[in-house]
């Protein structure tokens, strides 16, 4: 492709987990040609967004109006970062009424002569097909999960198979390739829909529009998520590309504001203090958390182990997930007192610096609840995962991950099921041992870490798996372009 100005419209949807990938992604094409990116979010996105760019990003950051006081939330609530789960549903809804602003957006732009190369919204966003459609303009879904556990979530909620039998497992009627699925690897909102429910006409609305869009970019690597991958490539009849991962740089991450609970620094020099393959890493993502009986069964199989570690920790399901963590309230008694006096431990209050973390050569696994940036995150590094999903396709990341690719055990499923430390503790054992299943799951994490690294690299001579796809959509953008240009001029002659 000719290296020209083109213009790119970028729109995630109000989530961290959403926005950081596709401002990864806006980074990363921004450096392939001379592109014009408008980044598009809501006011207090954008606000927080400016801390993100690097100085000499030429990304145009844009603000879409949004209030969220005129849909029954409270008043400045702009991302899911701070929406109880009892919201959240109401705030998926709230986000319709993008709808108009979006449409008056790419009117203004290409009214204003910027004609547009193509515009790339959020998987949650498929009723913006129609609108980029309207102005001739090629769309393409950007979905930060896995193909496998977006696959799995997909047949679900199109097809409520479970409602259509008795028993606990079942097969799903257009992903057989899948293998069976657990009524427990389904959350409450999804046992209890019925196709009529709010849940479900949501959900469903906004992915039969995904037929709609000309492309679908994943988060992910064909080359350990082909079958997902393979799943919507014949579910849809589009363009399917896999283009991670896309995961933040360490610097990127340090400028993006988070206030960790624990500095780069401090942890660095924990964790250099600690033998190779000896430290266990424990988060829930910025947006999960788990019950309290959970969290008390956690840390005691932490205290049974006797293994290092490092947790962040937020308050427990009904606290308030951004509120201050309790150590004295809500861990064992005299827990954190004994922990530093051994020196066995950093208990981390909501943030800590996960990329650097796991980079560390004395991490041996990541307790996670299987969210798609933190398994990339963590595979990138060669780092086995002890799963315990607890929302979404979580389930089925870490289905894939253990099943599919070897590299998880699950250790745990929801913030419902009651779970017993010993069961814990004798799984974090298995997985950190230097020999056996945990030293098999080593060596197979460190394959995926090289195709990884294989699909994302990006020379003269060789270009990666990945490097390839995102190129070729770029390409077909342009020809798109292109094609609908010396269409509209054959019929004005």
């Amino acid at each position: 492709m000719e290296e020209t100005d083109q213009n790119i419209v970028m729109f995630p949807f109000m989530a961290q987990g959403h926005i950081i990938p596709f401002l990864t992604l806006a980074l990363q094409i921004e450096k392939m040609g001379n592109y014009k990116i408008r980044f598009v979010s809501t006011p207090l996105n954008i606000k927080n967004l400016r801390k993100s760019l690097p100085p000499s990003s030429t990304i145009h950051l844009v603000e879409i109006p949004f209030d969220s006081s005129n849909y029954g939330l409270p008043p400045g609530l702009e991302n899911t970062d701070a929406v109880t789960y009892d919201l959240m549903l109401d705030f998926f809804e709230a986000s319709l009424s993008l709808k108009p602003h979006f449409r008056n957006l790419l009117n203004d732009l290409i009214t204003g002569g910027d004609p547009l190369l193509c515009v790339i919204t959020d998987m949650f966003f498929g009723w913006t097909a129609d609108i980029t459609h309207e102005f001739g303009v090629f769309h393409a879904i950007f979905s930060g999960c896995s193909g496998f556990g977006l696959g799995c979530y997909y047949s679900l909620w199109m097809n409520l198979p479970h409602r259509k039998t008795e028993f606990m497992e079942f097969s799903l009627p257009d992903f057989r390739e899948a293998g069976k699925v657990h009524v427990t690897q389904l959350m409450d909102i999804m046992l209890k829909a019925d196709g009529t429910d709010r849940w479900s006409k949501f959900l469903v609305y906004n992915l039969s529009s995904w037929v709609k869009s000309d492309a679908i970019m994943f988060n992910t690597v064909e080359e350990i998520d082909g079958i997902g991958l393979s799943y919507f490539r014949r579910k849809l009849g589009l363009s399917v590309w896999p283009i991670g991962p896309v995961l933040p740089s360490v610097d990127n991450r340090s400028r993006g504001g988070k206030n960790f609970g624990v500095s780069s620094d401090v942890c660095m020099k924990w964790l250099d203090s600690k033998p190779l393959n000896s430290v266990l890493y424990i988060s829930f993502g910025s947006q999960s958390t788990i019950s309290a009986s959970q969290m008390t069964q956690l840390a005691k199989a932490l205290e049974i182990s006797g293994k290092n570690f490092i947790w962040v920790v937020r308050p427990p399901l009904g606290f308030g997930i951004n509120a201050e963590f309790n150590a004295e309230e809500w861990l064992p008694e005299g827990m954190t007192k004994r922990v530093e006096e051994q020196n066995r431990g950093l208990i981390v209050s909501r943030w800590a610096p996960q990329v650097e973390i796991l980079s560390h050569k004395s991490i041996a696994a990541f307790l996670s609840h299987g969210g798609w940036n933190s398994v990339l995150e963590s595979l990138s590094y060669g780092v086995p995962i002890i799963g315990w999903p607890l929302y979404f396709e979580q389930f089925f990341n870490v289905k894939l991950l253990e099943e599919e690719i070897g590299v998880c055990v699950e250790v745990a499923r929801g913030t419902q099921l009651e779970v017993r430390c010993e069961e814990i503790a004798h799984t974090i054992e298995t997985v950190m041992r230097n020999d056996g299943k945990g030293k098999k799951m080593r060596d197979i994490a460190c394959e995926v870490k090289a195709v990884i690294e294989d699909a994302i690299r990006d020379e003269e001579d060789y270009k990666g798996s990945s490097v390839k796809c995102i190129q070729e959509f770029l390409n077909a953008a342009l020809l798109t372009k292109e094609s609908r240009t010396e269409d509209a001029k054959v019929g004005k002659l």
